[in-house]
């Protein structure tokens, strides 16, 4: 399919009412905050309560999906015509996918979570050698297989149906091309604005958490008072970046900003391992390898129902699956967008297993270092972890060489980590709103970007990461059964392509 083609005139219910209600939360956000947080809260907890074993069963769902496009008899299939190549460079598509990812995650929870679940391992004594290799497991699979399967069975949906079938990238094409859309197109119209409402909350959970963390990197570095004034000073700076970000397109300013990001984040880790406890970070890294995979299936499937943990599955291990699952869309959308021309195998090792790597690494090094204060050195981390998560990764800092311009180097990964989170999302919820249309018009990413930072401001003006997560997980609860049904579409198609 040609992307330079005319595109269709915009659908103008679907942007209407998304914009509409997205607008109606970020101004109750602005002027009610805690009002806002409770509803998020309560809508979020009674979901996670009821239907945990559904979501912990339709997650690990993704892998097993996964596992079997590469191996299965469709991994061959081309995600455009059979003549189609990739656009990018396999290094700048992965820098991409990764940065448009959970780049920004990554740097927020790199330190802080390994050491939450060594204090407070599920079922277990904690702040003991049994509890630390625990830590690591749990953070593995929180950050692994599973979050990426979500992200590559969303983007690949999207990806066969938008190169292959010659749909629109909406998120109803898939649903539309197989099942049609009866009552005037009722259901795709509010399969679609679920789509937006799911990324638009997903993001808007997650910047105001990288708010936070860059605010109290501020006032580490340079003693400048966290204060709300200064959240949307940094908010503001972020917005008016994304936007011209995104503005400029794929091959400008979101390329260039995520290959600065992977060599600034691979410098950062470099620095950290080498300048550390090298042996026992490598030892950290091949031994949390070893575990992940041989607890995988084992914790794909546990809710501890007889230990009375369920709360502490809704509040971790389902609040990041579904995390992942409100990033779908927006990441989806935007990982099909620059995976034109892979084979469907090339896509799945590409989208799911190096990315799942990393990441091992990523918290082998980060975790294993802050681990290895807590255990073998003066302490201290633990501590800060529960009175403020957002000053862990600076805190730890502070034991390295050079701690003023690591931390420098990690605010300014941080920061533009979020811009190419937030610049990747406000293209994509622009496609979506405009038809589908591949190179969405400027004037849709300047309004998405304002109703972004409006939701965003209202989060960051409750103060709290819990709130962001509530947030950020709040969409995505309803588009999971939008994601079923076009899983189905998907695999109804791809088994009559190979007859």
């Amino acid at each position: 399919m040609d992307v330079n083609r005319p595109q269709p005139t915009p659908n103008r219910l679907v942007f209407i009412v998304a914009l509409l209600l997205c607008g109606s939360i970020g101004i109750w956000g602005i002027f009610a905050p805690d009002h806002m947080a409770g509803a998020a809260l309560d809508m979020t907890g009674f979901a996670l309560k009821t239907f945990d074993w559904f979501f912990l069963i339709l997650c690990t769902g993704f892998l097993v999906l996964c596992i079997y496009l590469i191996f299965g008899p469709y991994h061959a299939i081309r995600l455009g015509q059979d003549d189609d190549r990739p656009e990018f460079s396999t290094p700048s598509w992965l820098a991409m996918l990764f940065a448009g990812g959970m780049g920004a995650g990554l740097i927020f929870w790199g330190a802080a979570e390994p050491i939450f679940h060594y204090l407070s391992p599920p079922g277990m004594k904690g702040s003991t050698p049994e509890a630390a290799e625990l830590a690591m497991i749990i953070t593995n699979l929180h950050w692994g297989l599973h979050a990426w399967s979500i992200y590559g069975v969303c983007a690949l949906v999207i990806a066969y149906f938008v190169f292959r079938k010659g749909t629109s990238s909406l998120i109803s094409s898939p649903i539309q091309k197989e099942f049609g859309c009866p009552h005037k197109g009722l259901w795709c119209h509010t399969a679609d604005i679920i789509g937006v409402l799911a990324v638009v909350f997903g993001l808007a959970g997650s910047l105001a958490m990288g708010v936070l963390q860059v605010r109290a990197g501020l006032e580490e570095i340079f003693a400048i008072p966290g204060t709300d004034l200064i959240s949307l000073i940094i908010l503001a700076l972020m917005t008016f970046l994304f936007v011209t970000s995104a503005a400029t397109g794929l091959n400008r300013g979101i390329k260039i900003l995520s290959n600065i990001n992977m060599v600034a984040a691979i410098l950062l880790l470099s620095f950290i391992l080498f300048t550390g406890p090298t042996q026992f970070l490598l030892e950290v890294a091949v031994t949390s390898l070893g575990d992940y995979f041989s607890h995988l299936i084992t914790m794909s499937f546990k809710l501890y129902p007889y230990k009375e943990l369920t709360a502490w599955t809704s509040g971790w291990t389902l609040t990041y699956f579904i995390w992942w699952l409100a990033w779908g869309p927006f990441v989806g959308i935007f990982i099909a967008r620059i995976s034109r021309g892979r084979t469907i195998r090339e896509f799945i090792l590409g989208v799911v297993f190096i990315p799942t790597l990393f990441s091992i690494l990523w918290f082998a090094v980060l975790g294993g270092s802050g681990l290895y204060i807590e255990m073998f050195g003066g302490g201290g981390l633990a501590e800060l972890v529960r009175e403020d998560v957002t000053k862990a990764l600076f805190a730890l800092f502070s034991w390295f060489p050079l701690s003023e311009l690591v931390s420098i180097l990690a605010l300014f990964l941080i920061f533009v980590f979020l811009v190419t989170s937030a610049d990747s999302g406000t293209f994509v919820v622009s496609m979506m709103t405009d038809n589908g249309n591949l190179n969405p018009s400027i004037r849709f990413k300047i309004i998405w970007g304002f109703i972004i930072a409006l939701i965003t401001a209202g989060t960051l003006f409750t103060g709290s990461v819990t709130v962001a997560k509530a947030m950020a997980i709040a969409g995505a609860i309803p588009f999971s059964l939008i994601l079923i049904i076009q899983i189905i579409a998907f695999l109804r198609n791809i088994r009559r392509e190979s007859i």
